[in-house]
């Protein structure tokens, strides 16, 4: 009768040992799963300071702001290449920057214009070329995107506008101090590009 008595306290204290081990099991794994989120949570607090006023921000990611950014990166890359002045380092410079937003496609177009002469001409008729975005429209799930802008081009004489239309798509890449977005443009190629009004200049 002893001995029955002690294995079934023996068995008790068993029980009792293994509902509190899965019990600090279960509270350890609970408690690094809550540390876990905690921690995550934090990392997408950013403060900034205003003056000397903490301003809680949330920060997003890259999918959050991929249409802006993407239109953001397609409008500066336009400018860059298509904003020229008869300064042949400006260009030179302006088109270093721009071949770090785009891939090959922009270089065989900048090398093409450049063999015609393009450039050459714009030095020679100090022609100045600006251009501005009409609008962008960006296919978030085929990357692909279509760019409506209008260019100026101002001679010493007249003032010619042109629209271009450009398409391509966009690749995401690392983030790098000439590509802050991220983003290349990729099958980069010009619709249209036509005269749609020239006006002759009267003061010259």
């Amino acid at each position: 009768m002893v001995i029955k008595n002690l294995e079934n306290k023996i068995k008790l204290v068993l029980i009792i040992c293994s509902l509190f081990l899965v019990g600090c099991i279960i509270i350890c794994i609970s408690s690094i799963w809550t540390a876990r989120t905690m921690v995550s949570d934090a990392h997408k607090k950013v403060y900034v300071l205003d003056g000397n006023v903490p301003i809680l921000v949330h920060r997003s990611t890259m999918d959050e702001t991929l249409d802006v950014e993407a239109k953001s990166h397609i409008e500066m890359f336009h400018h860059l290449f298509f904003t020229l002045a008869p300064d042949d380092k400006y260009i030179k410079y302006t088109m270093d920057k721009a071949m770090y937003l785009v891939d090959e496609t922009g270089l065989a177009q900048y090398n093409t214009l450049k063999e015609k002469g393009f450039y050459s001409n714009i030095m020679g008729t100090s022609a100045v070329f600006s251009i501005f975005c009409d609008s962008i429209k960006f296919d978030k799930e085929k990357m692909e995107f279509m760019y409506y802008g209008k260019q100026r081009i101002e001679r010493r004489t007249s003032i010619l506008t042109r629209e271009l239309v450009t398409a391509g798509q966009l690749k995401r890449v690392p983030r790098t101090d000439n590509n802050p977005h991220g983003l290349l443009i990729t099958n980069w190629r010009t619709l249209m590009n036509k005269d749609i009004e020239q006006k002759n200049k009267m003061n010259y």
